[in-house]
Order: structure tokens, then C-alpha cells, then sequence
């Protein structure tokens, strides 16, 4: 093969990748406008500089951009949450950075997170992608890790873990749709719920 070949090839896969880079971020923006359930291919064709034709060579359907949308998202998160997780020392500081993180993450792209949280017609959109659930089995280890570390209590792991994810979920819900809401208030409002319980969560300013 010569440099030009190499070069040629190099060349295709770049364009490749920016032409489905393209189509996963025009969806982003056309499924938080219109709503995952209205949204057409010919949608997110239109939010792109792309030949209607070009989408199809990339995805077959709009559930397909979507679940490549999710697990891009997930693979910017994880890393970042497993750092906090890993370096975290006592049980706060594990509750405590993990919702802060994720939540901090939802709150600079609150796009993605929009069409996560939609549903149209009793349509809950699926967020069981793969890179979404080793997410969650990621959870899962280093809350095993923890608590065998004497970090947390010795309680279920498996509860534990979806207990954070549906607080995590929520909570994120009420950060997208509630401007007077911060990133420091909805973490210090989870982390007291996991610490103390209802009893200890903050009071209502008036």
C-alpha cells in the first residue's frame, strides 16, 4: 500500500467519524427541541449539512442515534465518576461526589439529559445502552469495593446501587427543569438524604 492509499484511507475514516459525530450531535439538539417521540429521521437529517441519503450508511433508525447518543454520553461521565468514587474516603465523600459529579455533568448538558428524561404517549425512552449499564455495574463494583474497604456500611450492593441511580435520575430531572435549583444544592440535598434520611434533610427557605 502506498503513502497516498494510506493517506486516502486516513482521509475516509476521518470523514467517517465527523459524518456520524454530525448526525449524533444534530439529534441531540432536535430530540431535546421536539421531543424524542416526534422526532423523524428526516429531522435530524435537516439539523445537518448531510445528503439524506449519507444518514443510513451510519444508523438504520432514530432508535439507533439515540442509543449511540447515550452511550457516548456515558462513556464522557463514567470516568469521572469512578475517579471521584475511588478517591473518596468515608461514606460522604463517596455519596457526597458522586451525585455532585453527575449532577454537574447533567447540569452542562442538559440537552442529553432532556431527552432521557422524556415521554410522549407512555413512551419512556430506553437508557439501557451498554455503555450505560457498565455504568451501573461500575457503580456496583465500587460500592462492593467500599464497603469491603470498611468505607461504607456492610449493606446490599444491589440496592445501594439503585437506590443512588434512581435519586441520581430524579433529582437531575428537577436540576434540568428548575433554574433556581444548583448543582450544590441538589448534591448536598441527595448526600443528606443517604446520610441521615428524611429527618435530616434541609429545610425549606420560605
Amino acid at each position: 500500500m502506498t503513502d497516498a492509499d494510506v493517506k486516502a484511507r486516513g482521509k475516509r475514516e476521518e470523514t467517517k467519524a465527523s459524518n456520524r459525530q454530525a448526525i449524533i450531535d444534530a439529534a441531540r439538539r432536535v430530540f431535546a427541541e421536539l421531543g424524542y417521540g416526534a422526532t423523524t429521521v428526516r429531522d435530524i437529517i435537516r439539523a445537518t449539512d448531510l445528503a439524506s441519503g449519507t444518514f443510513y450508511n451510519y444508523f438504520k433508525s432514530k432508535e439507533e442515534v439515540y442509543q449511540a447518543l447515550q452511550d457516548e454520553t456515558a462513556l464522557r461521565v463514567r470516568p469521572r465518576l469512578r475517579a471521584e468514587r475511588i478517591r473518596a474516603r468515608t461514606f460522604e465523600a463517596f455519596i457526597s461526589g458522586s451525585f455532585h459529579t453527575f449532577f454537574d455533568f447533567v447540569r452542562h448538558d442538559e440537552d442529553t439529559f432532556a431527552t432521557m428524561r422524556q415521554k410522549q404517549d407512555n413512551f419512556h425512552v430506553r437508557i439501557d445502552t451498554p455503555e450505560v449499564l457498565a455504568g451501573f455495574d461500575e457503580l456496583r463494583v465500587d460500592l462492593e469495593a467500599a464497603i469491603q474497604s470498611g468505607v461504607m456500611p456492610d449493606t446490599d450492593p444491589d440496592l445501594l446501587m439503585a437506590s443512588m441511580v434512581g435519586v441520581a435520575f430524579e433529582i437531575a430531572g428537577q436540576l434540568v427543569q428548575r433554574k433556581d435549583l444548583s448543582v450544590d444544592d441538589a448534591a448536598a440535598f441527595a448526600t443528606a438524604l443517604f446520610l441521615g434520611g428524611v429527618q435530616a434533610l434541609p429545610r425549606r427557605r420560605r
